[in-house]
C-alpha cells in the first residue's frame, strides 16, 4: 500500500510505520470494542497513515463524524474522540457525553488530541462538567505526514494565518517537534540554513530541544546533509501565480486534498454502444494521485503543454503491447502474455483516467479567460505597468468574477511593485467593497497585515533588482525538455526554489545584497554530531537536503525542486516538507474573514 514511500532517497515509510505503531498502542490501551468519533478534518490525514483495516484489527467497530447532539447508537464498550485541540469542538464533545450519560449507558470515554494535548481544552471540558467522564486523555503526535516518496506535510490549514496575522507561534513549535521526530528516526541534520523570522524561531527551538535531550540522542548515521527552512513570506509571489505543471493545474482547478482529487464524473463513464446517454453518474469521480502510479509519476511535474505528447506515446506503446497477443503461438508465450495482463490493464485504465483529466484541464487552459488572466500575471512578473490601476482587473470586478481571482491578481500586483501607490490601493479597495460587499473589509485588512496587499512605503521598488539578480524571469523557455526550473510557470522561476538552488551553488554569499532586500534574517547553524557518525561521501554521491516551507508550498515549487534533484550535475537531492500543501485559492481563503451582521 505505501511502497511508494520507500522509493525515494529517504525511506519515508519508517516515519509512517512509527506513526502506525503509536496509534496501535493507544487503541490497545482501550480494551474491548470501540467506536471512533472523528473530527472531520482529521480523517484525510489519518487515511494516509492507517486504513480502516488497521483500526478493525484493534476492535474498532464503528466510526462517526463529530457533530452536535446525541451520538448515534453503537453497541461498543469504548467511545474514542479523535480531535484537534479546538475549544469549539470541546463543546460538541461535552454535548455528546452528557447525552450518553442521560441514557445511563455503561461506556468508557477516551479523548485523543492531535497533535498535542491542550490545557485550555481540558479546562473547557471541566467547565462543562464532563472532564471526569474520560478514562484516557492522551495526545497523538502526528506532525509530519508522508504524502509521497519525497514529500511530507503537517496539513495545518491555518499555519500561515496564525504566524503572520495572529502572531501565534504554536504551529512553529509543532514544526520544531516534527523535525526532532525526524532527527530521532533519520539522524541529526548537521547543517541548518534558514531565511525569515519564522525560520529563525524554528531553528532556535530545535537547538534548544536538542540541548534539553542532550543525553538521549540516537546513534544514527545522518540521512540528511542539510536542512533549509524557508518562510512563506520571503516569497509571497509564487503561490499567487497560476501553476502550469500537470499536478499544479489539477490542484488549481479541482484542488487535491490529502492525495485525492474529485473530478466531474461524466468524463469517466464507459459508454457502451447502443446505450445512449442513460444513467450518467452524479457522484464525483475520486482518484488517488501519487507516485505509486507509474504514469502519474512520469507526467505530474511536466509543464501541461508537454503532457499531451507523453500520453499519445504511451497509448501507442500500450496498444502495441495488447497486439502482441496475436503473435503468442506457444503455450509458454501465451502464459507470459497472461502474466503481464494485469499490469497492462492497470496501465490502460491509468492512461484512460489521465487522458480524461488532461481533456478537462485543456478545456480550461485553452479558454480566452484563462489566457487573459495568465497574460496579466506574466506582465506583473516582468514588471509591466505594475504601478497603475490595471484595466483587466477593473473589467473582472465589473463582471463580478470570483472575488478570490480578483484578490490574487491585486495581491500579485502589490507584491511585484513592493506595495501599491495609496491612490491605486484605495481605488481597488473601494471597487472591491462596492462590488462584493462591505463584509470583505476584514479580508482586505488581513491581506494588508500579511504583507500581500499594502501601500508603497518607500519610493524604491526592489522587485526588479531581485528579479534580475536571481534570474526570476527567463525568456525562451523550453516546456517540452526544460533546462531551468522556470518551466513550472512558463517563464517565472519560483523565488523560493531559486534560493534553494543558489544555496548549493555558488552559496548565499554571492547574493548577500538580495537576501537583505527579502524579509527576515538569513542564517546558518551547525549541529554537532557524535564522533563516528560523520558521513563519508562516496565519489559522485549526491547530498540530501530537506527543504521545509513554513506557511505552505505549491505543487509547482515541489516540481521545480524535483527537477533540480534530477539534474545530472546537480549534486543534491531534495526532500520537501511543509506546514500545508497550498495553491493561491486556498491560501487566500485562509486569510479571508466575513463581517457577520449582529444578530438583532
Amino acid at each position: 500500500m505505501a511502497a511508494h514511500l520507500s522509493y525515494g532517497r529517504v525511506n519515508l515509510n519508517i516515519l509512517r510505520e512509527a506513526a502506525r505503531k503509536e496509534l496501535r498502542e493507544f487503541l490497545d490501551k482501550c480494551a474491548g470494542s470501540k467506536a471512533i468519533v472523528w473530527d472531520e478534518y482529521l480523517t484525510g490525514p489519518f487515511g494516509l497513515i492507517a486504513q480502516y483495516s488497521l483500526l478493525k484489527e484493534h476492535e474498532v467497530e464503528k466510526m462517526f463524524t463529530l457533530k452536535a447532539g446525541r451520538l448515534p447508537a453503537a453497541d461498543v464498550k469504548n467511545i474514542i474522540f479523535f480531535v484537534r485541540p479546538r475549544l469549539e469542538l470541546m463543546d460538541i464533545i461535552a454535548e455528546n457525553v452528557i447525552g450518553e450519560d442521560r441514557q445511563r449507558s455503561q461506556r468508557d470515554f477516551h479523548i485523543l488530541f492531535v497533535p498535542r494535548r491542550s490545557l485550555l481544552c481540558e479546562q473547557r471540558l471541566k467547565e462543562q462538567g464532563v472532564l471526569g467522564s474520560f478514562i484516557n486523555i492522551d495526545e497523538y503526535i502526528l506532525d509530519l505526514i508522508p504524502y509521497d516518496g519525497d514529500l511530507l506535510s503537517m496539513e495545518s490549514e491555518s499555519a500561515f494565518r496564525e504566524c503572520y496575522l495572529e502572531n501565534d507561534q504554536t504551529s512553529l513549535y509543532h514544526t520544531a517537534k516534527g523535525l526532532m521526530t525526524l532527527q530521532a528516526l533519520y539522524g541529526t541534520i548537521p547543517q541548518i540554513f534558514g531565511k525569515g523570522e519564522c525560520a529563525r524561531h524554528v531553528a532556535n527551538m530545535m537547538l534548544r530541544m536538542k540541548r534539553e535531550f542532550a543525553g538521549s540522542q540516537n546513534q544514527i548515521l545522518p540521512v540528511f546533509d542539510s536542512l533549509l527552512l524557508l518562510d512563506r513570506n520571503v516569497d509571497l509571489l509564487t503561490p499567487l501565480a497560476t501553476q502550469l505543471t500537470y499536478e499544479g493545474l489539477i490542484d488549481e482547478v479541482y484542488s487535491i486534498t490529502n492525495g485525492y482529487v474529485k473530478l466531474p464524473p461524466e468524463k469517466f463513464t464507459q459508454k457502451k454502444q447502443g446505450e445512449g446517454g442513460k444513467d450518467l453518474p452524479t457522484e464525483p469521480k475520486k482518484l488517488q494521485l501519487n507516485s505509486a502510479e507509474e504514469l502519474y509519476a512520469e507526467i505530474r511535474d511536466k509543464n501541461f503543454n508537454a503532457v499531451g505528447s507523453v500520453l499519445s506515446k504511451k497509448a501507442k506503446i500500450i496498444s502495441a503491447a495488447f497486439e502482441e497477443r496475436h503473435n503468442a503461438k506457444t503455450v509458454g508465450e501465451i502464459k507470459q502474455f497472461v502474466s503481464q495482463l494485469p499490469h497492462m490493464q492497470a496501465a490502460r485504465s491509468s492512461l484512460a483516467n489521465h487522458t480524461s483529466i488532461a481533456e478537462l484541464i485543456k478545456d480550461i487552459t485553452t479558454s480566452e479567460s484563462f489566457f487573459d488572466n495568465l497574460t496579466v500575471e506574466q506582465e506583473f512578473m516582468t514588471g509591466v505597468d505594475t504601478d497603475k490601476v490595471n484595466s483587466y482587473i477593473e473589467d473582472c470586478i465589473a463582471q463580478q468574477d470570483p472575488l478570490i481571482k480578483i484578490l490574487r491578481l491585486v495581491c500579485m500586483q502589490s507584491v511585484c511593485n513592493n506595495g501599491l501607490k495609496q491612490k491605486v490601493l484605495d481605488y481597488y479597495k473601494r471597487e472591491i467593497l462596492q462590488t462584493y460587499g462591505y463584509e470583505h473589509i476584514l479580508t482586505l485588512s488581513n491581506l494588508e497585515k500579511a504583507g500581500l496587499l499594502k501601500p508603497q512605503t518607500s519610493t524604491r521598488n526592489n522587485y526588479p533588482t531581485i528579479r534580475k539578480t536571481l534570474k526570476l524571469w527567463m525568456e525562451d523557455i523550453n516546456e517540452q525538455n526544460p533546462n531551468d526550473i522556470s518551466y513550472v510557470y512558463s517563464g517565472y522561476a519560483p523565488l523560493s526554489v531559486r534560493l534553494a538552488q543558489l544555496l548549493v551553488r555558488p552559496g548565499w554569499r554571492s547574493i548577500e545584497e538580495v537576501l537583505k532586500m527579502l524579509p527576515g534574517p538569513h542564517f546558518e547553524e551547525r549541529q554537532q554530531l557524535p564522533s563516528g557518525l560523520h558521513k563519508k561521501r562516496q565519489q559522485g554521491e549526491n547530498r540530501t537536503t530537506l527543504v521545509f516551507f513554513l506557511g505552505g508550498v505549491t505543487y509547482a515549487e515541489i516540481a521545480a525542486l524535483r527537477f533540480l534533484s534530477q539534474m545530472e550535475d546537480g549534486g543534491t537531492e531534495y526532500v520537501i516538507a511543509t506546514t500545508k500543501l497550498i495553491n493561491g485559492t486556498c491560501w487566500i481563503k485562509s486569510l479571508m474573514d466575513k463581517l457577520e451582521a449582529p444578530p438583532f
